[in-house]
């Protein structure tokens, strides 16, 4: 039986007369990549705020691997990782100054060179952030929320701006996170990403969820109901056009 790791019962989130989140519930499994897909302006962002303790919530129950969010916020902070987004760095560190920098916030020894490692970035040890490409950054962004250990990380639209190559390199990047046992929440307004990471998906509208299943089951569900693409789908995609054109090799980008 699955465990569940982040639980999520009746949540909801006002501002003054305005309901952005309006009682919703689901639960994350244990070891799983779970998306949060929705419109700008759904909840989604607001959704994972609270569970990642930066915002407060109006009202209802959160319970990430069985800490009670009301209860023990700061033991929370300690088991999951949150990805900051690439304004968050100093631009003139190199990557090992910014994760020894993180590292001592964490008040932790962490491993530079192994971490960078994990992300293909160890031959930029020494690089400025600022140098870096579109993609390495990300790459960089997706390390630090490993910096702790942690047994969630919760990824904000990371492949947004990145190239196609870029984005395939960080779907694989996460993926391996999540074989070694980490559970990853995700955010994305690419539904093809949805679909190649996603184990389950919540679609959020209107601080609503809409739906919520795997990725195959919620397109069948589509389909049964007699929908029909207008146009035949191809075996590829000028995405995929793209890939084979530009190199083999998804490992690294200039």
């Amino acid at each position: 039986m699955k465990k569940v790791i982040i639980s999520v019962q009746d949540l909801v989130k006002n501002y003054g007369s305005f309901n952005a989140v309006k009682g919703i519930s689901f639960d994350v499994y244990e070891g799983e990549i779970f998306g949060l897909l929705g419109p700008n302006g759904a909840g989604k962002s607001t959704t994972l705020e609270i569970i990642e303790t930066l915002r407060t919530k109006t009202s209802g129950k959160v319970i990430v691997h069985d800490i009670d969010l009301d209860k023990s916020p700061d033991k929370i902070k300690k088991i999951i990782g949150v990805q900051l987004q690439a304004s968050g760095f100093y631009p003139n560190l190199t990557l090992v100054e910014l994760i020894e920098l993180f590292g001592g916030l964490y008040n932790r020894k962490v491993d530079a060179m192994g971490l960078l490692e994990q992300v293909n970035l160890k031959d930029k040890s020494k690089s400025k952030f600022k140098e870096l490409s579109g993609g390495q950054k990300q790459r960089f962004s997706v390390a630090t929320t490993l910096i702790n250990d942690p047994l969630i990380i919760f990824l904000d639209e990371p492949t947004t701006g990145l190239d196609p190559q870029a984005r395939r390199n960080l779907w694989e990047l996460i993926k391996r996170i999540r074989s070694k046992g980490t559970t990853v929440i995700i955010t994305t307004h690419y539904m093809d990403e949805a679909e190649y990471l996603c184990d389950r998906v919540a679609i959020v509208d209107s601080g609503e969820i809409v739906a919520l299943d795997s990725p195959d089951q919620l397109i069948d569900n589509l389909v049964a109901t007699g929908f029909e693409r207008p146009k035949e789908v191809k075996k590829a995609n000028l995405e995929d056009v793209f890939i084979k054109l530009t190199g083999h090799s998804l490992k690294t980008e200039s």
